[in-house]
């Protein structure tokens, strides 16, 4: 996992898979998919994962589809 622009990973924002979930307008069970497919990096923390709120944006950023 790479370091936010500062250098500093103890700087970064974590967010929860349901936080994520709700940012991006998907199902738990998405973001899930998401992270075990290797899409989307997270952090295991016991049994729950925690994603950078950098990699969260950067993932809608790469989604963005231009039709027409």
């Amino acid at each position: 996992m790479a370091a936010n622009s500062s250098g500093e990973i103890s700087e970064a924002k974590f967010l929860t898979v349901a936080e994520v979930a709700a940012m991006i307008r998907v199902s738990k069970m998405t973001v899930y998919r998401l992270v075990h497919n290797g899409e989307l990096p997270a952090v295991r923390v016991g049994r729950s994962f925690r994603v950078r709120e950098e990699d969260a944006n950067e993932y809608l950023r790469k989604s963005f589809y231009n039709a027409g």
